[in-house]
């Protein structure tokens, strides 16, 4: 049996979904504009008054990496940045980092473009 190699989210390169819009303020918050679309989302706008667009605003440190993910830049290179800036307040970095990749991801709001080296 072979060992199954853990992946290095660090390496990854996101890059935002363009399905979505998204805009920051004078402060550099970030809202990412979901607009919902399908066959059970227009059932529930028309019958359960569910608005077509949702409004996600991003707090100062989703911002931050937000406005970071340009599909060239690795995790690791983003992480670098984020410490730079936050200083200890970062901290635990990596795992939060890597966390709220996942969650993007799982939202659909960004994809790997590729594997950096």
């Amino acid at each position: 049996m072979g060992k199954k190699k853990a992946e290095n989210y660090l390496e990854y390169v996101p890059a935002i979904n363009g399905k979505n819009t998204w805009d920051a303020d004078e402060d550099k918050t970030v809202t990412i504009h979901m607009v919902h679309t399908g066959f059970y989302n227009k059932i529930a706008q028309r019958f359960f008054h569910r608005p077509c667009v949702s409004h996600i605003k991003l707090d100062q440190y989703g911002s931050f990496i937000w406005q970071l993910i340009d599909g060239e830049r690795t995790v690791g290179e983003i992480a670098n940045r984020f410490k730079a800036h936050f200083g200890e307040k970062a901290e635990p970095l990596y795992d939060r980092l890597v966390q709220y990749m996942k969650i993007l991801r799982n939202n659909d709001f960004i994809y790997y473009a590729k594997k950096g080296a």
